[in-house]
């Protein structure tokens, strides 16, 4: 009989505090799927919403969150009835803590990889920007200039220290698999990048290759000139609406052909390797089309 009650009887204000303590996790996970929306919807500038909401405000949220889960199970331990209040503290814990340990994760990844927002397969040949790319990146208020030779901004100094004023092009490949500086590829923070070679295909077959590679994907073409042998287009992000344009440049080699791309973010400082992740993805699919 007493286990029965312990089951089914309120525990009273400290169920109510659990109650809130699983609200407030709950809350703090939908708090970073609101800075997200606010910002794809246009309700406020991603500084805000990825800045203050997520970067600044969000981990404490979730540190406030756990710390009052705890409470709740110390709280629902005290005395019985016990079950009730001590399930929805636990649930509280559980979601908040997931919650955290991705943040922490994702903080971890970013002090991994380089502060750099753009990759491209061949910097000393670096792929030219169309005046239509630039102006699209310019109507929505591109921050990140497009250069031959980019550096790292000093500032980021304080967070990667020795990286501030060095070549991007150098930071990417100190980043890239290397077998003599990583013993596989999971411990290389960037896949190798270089230009894909083409032997067998010719000027044609690789230019529309890459070009349907691109139409797969959804991106939005900005230009598409074969006798340029140029592909253009922009890929914007489900979270945030963040716009990345990625540059395909194809060139006759002999009987063959040569491909290579440069993507570039339009924002921010780290791109958090995407845009290396997306230049190898398009070279495979471009391969395995032309095989």
């Amino acid at each position: 009989m007493t286990s029965t009650t312990d089951e089914t009887q309120d525990a009273g204000w400290r169920g109510k505090f659990a109650g809130f303590a699983l609200g407030l996790a709950l809350f703090s996970v939908l708090w970073f799927a609101a800075a997200a929306i606010g910002t794809k919807l246009g309700l406020w500038g991603w500084q805000f919403g990825l800045g203050k909401m997520t970067i600044a405000w969000g981990p404490l949220l979730l540190m406030a969150a756990l710390a009052v889960s705890v409470i709740a199970i110390i709280v629902a331990l005290i005395k019985a009835p016990r079950k009730q209040a001590l399930m929805l503290a636990l649930g509280a814990l559980l979601v908040s803590g997931l919650a955290f340990g991705r943040v922490v994760a994702f903080k971890g990844q970013a002090e991994r990889l380089p502060p750099i927002h753009e990759v491209q397969t061949d910097w000393s040949n670096p792929i030219q920007p169309s005046e239509a790319i630039l102006a699209a990146r310019a109507s929505t208020g591109a921050l990140n200039t497009l250069e031959d030779a980019p550096v790292a901004p000093d500032a980021v100094d304080a967070r990667w220290p020795g990286m501030g004023g060095r070549l991007v092009s150098d930071l990417q490949e100190e980043a890239e698999f290397d077998p003599a500086r990583h013993k596989s590829v999971k411990q290389a923070p960037y896949p190798a990048l270089d230009t894909l070679v083409v032997p067998a295909a010719s000027y044609d077959m690789a230019f529309n290759a890459a070009l349907e590679a691109v139409k797969a994907r959804g991106w939005t073409i900005v230009t598409n000139d074969i006798q340029s042998g140029s592909i253009e287009a922009t890929q914007a992000s489900f979270w945030f609406d963040f716009k990345d344009d990625v540059l395909i440049r194809v060139t006759p080699d002999g009987e063959g052909s040569r491909i290579d791309v440069r993507s570039v973010s339009r924002v921010g400082l780290s791109d958090l390797g995407a845009n290396a992740k997306r230049v190898r993805d398009l070279l495979d699919e471009i391969e395995v089309r032309l095989n």
